[in-house]
């Protein structure tokens, strides 16, 4: 038996193995002596690579759909907080414990001047 390998085939490998695979298919008396490597197994295999590979297909394709909805209700709720946050300004002022609580700074609570000082004075 061999070890589970969990790391994926490059893409030329898998295209040589499927090539091998139909060109086994098309040996007319191939029989083997052991029943692991028979036609049957062999084309079981490739079945379950298909199966799977069609159902990752499905699963990443339902993933980006879902990822978009994602985006667009993101952006949704960021467009009605930003509506709301200016109502909450517009209905209670911008010095308002409501702003506050919306995580805004009130209009007393923010600096005012200092700045950057006047070009060409000396630092000290």
């Amino acid at each position: 038996m061999t070890k589970v390998q969990l790391k994926n085939l490059a893409p030329a490998v898998l295209r040589a193995d499927e090539a091998a695979y139909y060109g086994l298919k098309s040996i007319a008396d191939y029989k083997s002596s052991n029943p692991e490597f028979s036609l049957e197994a062999a084309t079981a295999a490739h079945e379950e690579c298909l199966r799977l590979n069609e159902a990752e297909t499905v699963a990443y394709n339902t993933y980006k759909a879902i990822r978009d909805a994602r985006a667009i209700a993101e952006h949704k709720r960021h467009d009605v907080v930003n509506g709301c946050k200016n109502q909450v300004r517009a209905n209670y002022g911008e010095d308002s414990d409501e702003l506050a609580s919306m995580g805004l700074k009130k209009k007393s609570e923010k600096k005012t001047g200092g700045g950057r000082g006047k070009k060409g004075k000396d630092a000290g």
